[in-house]
């Protein structure tokens, strides 16, 4: 996740006329036309119906098929990164997503899979500057960008206070390139086990976009906060349906 100090320092160096080393956007966001197209479907008709029990989607229609995107789900299990193409990727939107992961997470076999799939890797204590151009750089070209605003994982299926590494960057980004037309997305991922195993069922709830053009009416830092705290209810309430269902499903179990 994202973190800076202010909405002004990150609009200042988004706006720098340095350019972006070449290798640090190769190195870091790539997405491999033969494995992408070839882990979809792998993922989507194989792997995640043959481990998951029922896999329920809902809001898919929020989802815009260009432009530029933030999708903003809560973080319940490793699985959520499979789950996420499942529900609106490439097979639903024609879309593929560029994870934000962090640096550990790149290395060895597993890092060259996520740098081939489009993620690209950040320094969560320090973000370097290229990392955040490499960013705004995807967003231009009306990319779907995958961001935990919760940060780590959390299994009690209660929502944590969000990072404001997403709102800083949206409103940063629509103020210094206007016309980018930014949407943040929430999504709320719900499995019936805090540690998915087979037959889990998922529910994926994807809520109404955000839209970083009705936050340009003042101080990019507040306006950042009140991003991050409309983000806050809109995941809150995804985060009521989870419990709704996790209630259902101890309820027929019981039965």
């Amino acid at each position: 996740m994202i973190k800076s100090d202010s909405a002004s320092t990150t609009r200042h160096s988004l706006t720098t006329n340095k350019p972006v080393n070449p290798l640090v956007a190769q190195s870091t966001s790539q997405v491999s036309p033969w494995l992408t197209p070839f882990a979809y479907l792998l993922g989507r008709y194989i792997v995640l119906p043959s481990f998951f029990g029922h896999i329920k989607v809902t809001g898919q229609e929020n989802i815009p098929t260009s432009g530029p995107v933030i999708l903003a789900p809560t973080h319940r299990s490793r699985w959520d990164s499979l789950i996420l193409p499942y529900s609106a990727g490439r097979c639903v939107t024609g879309r593929d997503m560029r994870f934000m992961v962090t640096s550990n997470e790149c290395q060895g076999l597993q890092g060259w899979f996520v740098l081939r799939m489009g993620g690209f890797p950040v320094n969560i204590q320090r973000p370097a500057i290229a990392t955040l151009r490499h960013t705004v750089e995807l967003m231009q070209q009306g990319e779907m960008l995958v961001i935990y605003p919760e940060g780590g994982i959390h299994r009690d299926g209660q929502l944590h206070p969000l990072k404001p590494g997403i709102a800083r960057l949206a409103v940063s980004a629509e103020s210094s390139y206007p016309g980018l037309g930014i949407k943040v997305i929430p999504v709320g991922i719900q499995y019936s086990q805090p540690y998915p195993n087979w037959g889990t069922d998922v529910n994926i709830h994807i809520g109404e976009a955000i839209k970083a053009t009705d936050y340009m009416n003042g101080s990019l830092k507040l306006e950042a906060k009140r991003l991050t705290a409309d983000l806050t209810h809109k995941l809150k309430q995804l985060s009521h349906q989870e419990s709704a269902l996790s209630h259902r499903i101890l309820a027929e179990v019981h039965n």
